[in-house]
């Protein structure tokens, strides 16, 4: 499905001086329909009460349904992918250790991109499940 391949190390390099950077967001795996990361449950992912942000998980989310429209791409230099509605369903709290992610597609059209992404924790219980809807618009305008 995606029409490029991307080594974890490319795909680290885009991360570069973003949020998810900032974050600490490492991919850790990317197949032909679906890319996996990991976030930290530390100070800078924590709400007051000392657990994960919601606001984190949905970085987390549309980190990877972004990563994974980039590489549906036909051609990255005349086209970007650019989120357009997000939405989180947060079901467990989360104070420590780390978050996983995978995201995988929904509906990949010519000119939207729907993803689901299910974030778990290091027990693999559902913590967050999210969909995100990516325009794909012309690199010039």
């Amino acid at each position: 499905m995606f029409t490029k391949s991307a080594s974890l190390d490319a795909l680290h390099s885009l991360s570069q001086h973003t949020i998810s950077h900032h974050l600490g967001i490492e991919f850790t795996e990317v197949g032909t329909d679906f890319v996996t990361a990991r976030m930290p449950v530390d100070s800078r992912t924590h709400q007051p009460f000392g657990i994960l942000h919601g606001g984190a998980s949905v970085v987390l989310a549309e980190t990877l349904g972004s990563i994974a429209s980039f590489l549906c791409l036909k051609d990255p230099e005349k086209q970007h992918a650019v989120g357009l509605e997000i939405n989180a369903n947060h079901l467990r709290p989360v104070k420590e250790g780390y978050v996983y992610g995978t995201v995988k597609p929904i509906h990949v059209g010519r000119s939207t991109h729907i993803w689901d992404i299910r974030i778990t924790n290091e027990e693999n219980k559902l913590v967050c499940i999210s969909r995100l809807t990516v325009a794909i618009v012309d690199a010039n305008r």
